[in-house]
């Protein structure tokens, strides 16, 4: 089965991110592709939903909360509706201008349906007056503009008609000091080569279902367990994780119970919750700089630890 590609278009308010995607819909619409768009807003009234126009374009509205935190069930079940229904090949996932990149990750890699997506990349949209004047927000808006760039495949920057050429500079400077391998482009409305955009990609290792973004540090993981496996022995496993594994979650099955339990873990903490069904054995993982290699050799060896001990 076709992954549906998806693309993640992040940025702060007002930065030019609906322009963006009247542009990529554009392009689609030329290519004849299935396209869905989810769009979110932090009120209760959709406020761009018109951007996305034409009959052939679905679009699934997440009102009334941030997609990183408050609806995430909400947008997991709409996620699926729209796969099982509408079997897009593309999906764009435009989010608040509060939603962080990883958080935005983690809202939308379910392990029911992890397998079925193909991570393109974050397109982030900056607003270059904005930028040179965010030491005015406050600190927590600092930085999640910083963190919206640090974690971003390909940066837009725009108004760069209302900034002089040491300004434009300035920018370029800062910010490729924070994702030195990002593309970044100076422009305005968001006018971009879409073919720049298209030819974003990830490197896929079959047997153990990697997605590695090639141009970006933050990546994401799946892994399907085959069998249960010990407890002790998964427990050891997360004490030696790296610090820069964010997020995991799945579902795992130990050898003492006769159903899954769906796992969680951020920030070091695990959350163990006994399921009463049998679920995919899914483990989906969101880190930066991580050799996903290691990691499958070792959800192997647990594997291959329990299967000695029958």
């Amino acid at each position: 089965m076709k992954k549906a590609e998806v693309y993640i278009l992040s940025g702060f308010l007002g930065s030019g991110k609906t322009t963006l995607l009247k542009r990529l819909l554009e392009d689609e619409q030329k290519s004849g592709r299935k396209t869905a768009v989810m769009m979110n807003e932090l009120g209760k009234v959709s406020i761009d939903s018109d951007a996305v126009a034409g009959e052939d374009v679905s679009l699934k509205e997440l009102l009334g909360g941030c997609i990183c935190c408050s609806i995430q069930d909400k947008l997991e079940a709409q996620l699926q509706g729209l796969l099982l229904d509408e079997k897009p090949e593309v999906i764009y996932i435009e989010t608040t201008g509060a939603a962080h990149p990883v958080e935005v990750l983690d809202a939308i890699l379910s392990p029911l349906f992890a397998d079925k997506l193909l991570i393109k990349g974050i397109l982030t949209t900056v607003d270059g007056t904005r930028w040179m004047d965010r030491k005015s927000l406050s600190p927590q808006l600092q930085q999640l503009i910083l963190e919206q760039v640090k974690h971003a495949d390909f940066i837009i920057i725009n108004k760069m008609n209302e900034l002089k050429e040491n300004e434009q500079a300035r920018i370029t400077f800062e910010i490729q000091s924070i994702n030195p391998n990002v593309k970044c482009l100076l422009t305005n409305y968001s006018l971009v080569a879409i073919e720049q955009l298209r030819r974003l990609s990830v490197s896929f290792h079959k047997e153990a279902k990697v997605l590695q973004r090639i141009n970006l540090n933050l990546s994401t993981y799946v892994y399907q367990f085959k069998t249960d496996i010990n407890h002790t022995e998964f427990e050891n496993f997360l004490k030696n994780l790296p610090d820069t594994i964010y997020r995991i979650k799945g579902y795992v099955k130990f050898d003492y119970s006769n159903f899954p339990f769906l796992f969680q873990f951020s920030y070091g903490m695990p959350i163990y919750m006994k399921e009463e069904m049998n679920m995919p054995l899914n483990l989906v993982f969101i880190g930066e700089n991580i050799n996903w290699q290691e990691i499958e050799a070792q959800l192997k060896n647990l594997e291959k630890k329990e299967k000695y001990q029958d």
